[in-house]
């Protein structure tokens, strides 16, 4: 992965949770924080 895509890219996701929490609030953030470390200790029982 380049520098440039990698900019992009995280540029994208910033702008999408800056996004969410404008429209939604911080609620959705939240509970996509709580799956995302779900989806974590999932993944390192895989390993």
């Amino acid at each position: 992965m380049t520098n440039s895509v990698a900019l992009s890219l995280g540029l994208l996701i910033l702008g999408a949770v800056v996004l969410d929490l404008a429209l939604f609030g911080p609620e959705h953030l939240v509970f996509l924080g709580q799956k995302f470390f779900e989806l974590l200790e999932w993944l390192a029982f895989w390993r």
